[in-house]
């Protein structure tokens, strides 16, 4: 089967309602969680991409069962700890760093030693983020080079910490609230604002947690072996995959979408405050909360032109995943020049999305001058293009396989776009849906 597509019509104008995947960071910790619960959780609306499915592939593994029932998968937790793996088990997260940063946290007072592998990208990037917490906690861990694959056994003796989490990493901070699942006496943890899922999962799911905000940084208190019960659970849309949909319309000239039952906690919209902030027409619909989680339908209306932007590094962390759109959008719909800065963690992401955005930038044409980890992107709006154009050596990264089809589909030109299959690991529907507003993919 052919492994690239082609692109070399425009899509036209469209007004529709549409329902993306679920979220994948929701689907990947509920699994985890009910992994630990006592009972049988019931987790609806699953996203079915790569990275879940490996997860459920990781549970099971570990001794942990699982049924699907019509939209509906049933976990079989039997309580703290309660993961019973073979002397050296192979795990393979594939792509997903959540995935494989989190088990191991899940895993440190298990007896037994559990090989951690993933994909070619996986094995590219930094663990040493999560092992150095981990180790504080007492669990024994090796790696080369602190890349995968890493070994690491469980104690009995595991110490509650006190841990400055400065990145703004949710994986880092997510790792640390696990591990202290485990962990006798309270675990502190002073962390970088960052998604806040779990923490919101934690209060729903009544482990005692404590979190106190203030500007910049969350002071996070949690009691360990307190047992939680299994729960039921329904994934709201996923909005790093709505954001292709929200720059697709932008983009679009006399277009409007309603994207409908999105996760929209405040942690994750880094997206839509900046595009915000750029004058873009953008409306959050039938608000509610669902579990300690605010779901919206997103409306949004296509522009003629936005404003360049001064994006502040405070919005990073909840912008992070969507900055290759935010990208194409100021490189093509504003006029000046956009500034951004404090962006290296992006080249820690499944590619060196940061390099290769500014790559991708120069091949359509927009000047970007870089500054190591600062750029400012001048604006060429109306851009049109006419030539042929080739994406390719990206790390098989879908974020940026779905990024180059929205400019495919807005700019023109003739575009060949490799690893189709990319999309497998967080959106699988991708181009079904993008199909069903119209755009012809070949």
């Amino acid at each position: 089967m052919r492994k690239h597509i082609y692109i070399n019509t425009k899509i036209h104008p469209y007004k529709k309602n549409i329902q993306v995947s679920s979220d994948k960071s929701l689907s990947i910790r509920t699994i985890l969680l009910a992994s630990q619960a006592l009972g049988t959780s019931k987790i609806s609306n699953l996203l079915e991409s790569e990275d879940v499915l490996n997860t459920l592939k990781t549970i099971k593994k570990l001794g942990i069962n699982y049924k699907k029932k019509n939209n509906c998968y049933e976990v079989y937790g039997f309580g703290l700890n309660g993961f019973s793996p073979k002397n050296n088990t192979v795990i393979n997260a594939g792509n997903s760093g959540t995935l494989g940063r989190l088990i191991l946290s899940l895993l440190i007072k298990t007896n037994k030693t559990v090989k951690l592998i993933g994909d070619k990208s996986l094995s590219k990037r930094d663990f040493s983020r999560v092992i150095k917490p981990l180790q504080l906690f007492g669990a024994n861990i090796s790696s080369k080079k602190n890349c995968l694959p890493v070994e690491i056994i469980g104690t009995e003796f595991l110490r509650p910490i006190y841990y400055e989490e400065n990145i703004g990493s949710a994986q880092i901070k997510t790792a640390c609230c696990f591990a202290a699942l485990n962990t006798p006496g309270k675990t502190n943890i002073r962390a970088k604002k960052s998604r806040n899922h779990t923490e919101l999962l934690f209060k729903y799911l009544k482990i005692p947690i404590r979190v106190r905000s203030n500007k910049n940084f969350d002071l996070i208190e949690v009691q360990g072996l307190q047992q939680y019960k299994a729960f039921d659970y329904s994934i709201p849309g996923d909005i790093s995959s709505s954001a292709f949909f929200i720059a697709l319309t932008l983009l679009t000239k006399n277009s409007e979408i309603t994207i409908l039952n999105v996760n929209v906690n405040s942690t994750r919209i880094g997206l839509i405050k900046i595009l915000k902030m750029m004058k873009s027409k953008i409306k959050f619909k039938n608000i509610r909360f669902y579990k300690g989680e605010k779901i919206a339908d997103i409306f949004v209306k296509s522009s003629n032109l936005l404003k360049a932007i001064n994006c502040p590094s405070s919005l990073n962390s909840s912008a992070i995943d969507e900055f290759l759109l935010i990208f194409l959008i100021v490189g093509t719909k504003t006029k000046g020049i956009s500034t951004f800065k404090d962006l290296g963690e992006l080249n820690k992401k499944e590619s060196p999305r940061l390099d290769l955005a500014i790559k991708f930038l120069r091949m359509i044409g927009i000047k970007v001058l870089r500054n190591k980890n600062d750029i400012k992107i001048y604006g060429k709006p109306n851009l049109e293009l006419k030539k042929n154009y080739h994406v390719k050596n990206f790390l098989k990264d879908h974020r940026i396989f779905m990024m180059s089809c929205i400019a495919a589909l807005t700019l023109g030109g003739n575009w060949k776009i490799n690893d189709k299959d990319s999309i497998k690991t967080s959106f699988p529907k991708f181009l079904n849906i993008i199909r069903s507003l119209g755009a012809k993919i070949k």
